[in-house]
């Protein structure tokens, strides 16, 4: 029996981001996915090494890597519309949850028990560094469309700047005061 776990995966880079915005550089899942991985990552290593976290930094990029899987099934819900009304936000994660396992019931019994914990975010400190780097990642996106003079993306930007200074992530404040500016950076002052 052939089993389509893996497949459906790779179709993350089919999925756009950011909708309803106009973009200068789309966006796909796989992408944003990678990032988050790398960010979350980040913040563990911040975490262990300055605030005494527990996270496995590995166990935290894993979980980046698939946060957004479920959105194979049910594409990317903007996020004005998503946090916009309880009830919508309420069914969009029932809607979420049962994406979840469809796509674990792709795979053979005997891998779903290792897959779920990396699909559904069951640790709280794990989810809460993966929340804060894909919040991270998508205000990076308006840095990147606002240099590449796309004013489409002012608004978001404060709007996710706002969200980034509520969290109380020791690792992200961290990030945010260490490494954020070198982003507004373009290549050539970055190799300076």
């Amino acid at each position: 029996m052939a089993h389509n776990f893996f497949p459906m995966i790779a179709r993350m880079r089919y999925i756009n981001r950011w909708g309803l915005m106009r973009n200068t550089q789309p966006e796909n899942i796989q992408e944003h996915s990678h990032q988050v991985a790398v960010l979350a990552h980040a913040l563990a290593v911040i975490d262990q090494r300055y605030f005494g976290g527990r996270v496995d930094p590995g166990a935290a990029a894993v979980a980046a890597l698939y946060h957004d899987a479920s959105e194979i099934l049910t594409g990317d819900m903007p996020t004005p519309i998503k946090y916009d009304n309880p009830d919508i936000q309420s069914a969009y994660q029932a809607v979420e949850s049962v994406a979840g396992r469809k796509l674990l019931s792709m795979l053979p019994e005997d891998l779903r028990a290792d897959y779920e914990p990396v699909l559904t975010i069951p640790d709280p400190e794990v989810r809460a560094l993966v929340k804060a780097a894909d919040k991270l990642s998508a205000y990076l996106k308006c840095v990147e469309e606002l240099k590449a003079g796309n004013s489409e993306f002012r608004k978001a930007k404060e709007q996710t700047w706002a969200a980034l200074c509520e969290n109380q992530t020791p690792a992200l404040g961290y990030f945010m005061k260490h490494f954020l500016d070198g982003f507004e950076l373009t290549l050539d002052e970055l190799q300076q």
